[in-house]
């Protein structure tokens, strides 16, 4: 064995485990915002509306919630055209192990059932 293909295949294995290490991650592109309404009595009351990521940074929106389970969720922004578009995903590991739109729901085989967030954004 040369110097040449022992340095080749040490690189080739490199970039393999560089690759298999990659972790899969749950994105959601629509989420819940909370906005404001005028009352009928006067004053402004908060309700929850369902928009895309990208309205809803545009519209300068700052509460999100997951539209499925009302857990807390985490905005990841684009950072290049290479990158992954903008979404989120759920800050606790729990809410997306119970959550139906979550990754970890949808990947388990124990027959669980779909649940609110213990711990839901109010």
């Amino acid at each position: 064995m040369t110097p040449e293909s022992t340095t080749n295949s040490i690189m080739n294995r490199i970039m393999q485990s560089r690759f298999s290490m990659a972790v899969e991650r749950e994105r959601f592109y629509e989420c819940e915002v909370k906005r404001l309404r005028v009352r009928a009595a006067g004053g402004y009351e908060p309700f929850w509306k369902v928009k895309s990521i990208e309205v809803a940074l545009e519209d300068n929106d700052t509460e999100f919630r997951c539209m499925s389970c009302g857990g807390a969720v985490k905005l990841f922004k684009r950072r290049s055209e290479e990158g992954p578009a903008t979404h989120i995903e759920h800050k606790l590991k729990s809410d997306s192990e119970y959550c139906s739109a979550g990754m970890y729901f949808l990947k388990a085989t124990d027959g669980r059932q779909p649940r609110p967030s213990t711990s839901p954004v109010r």
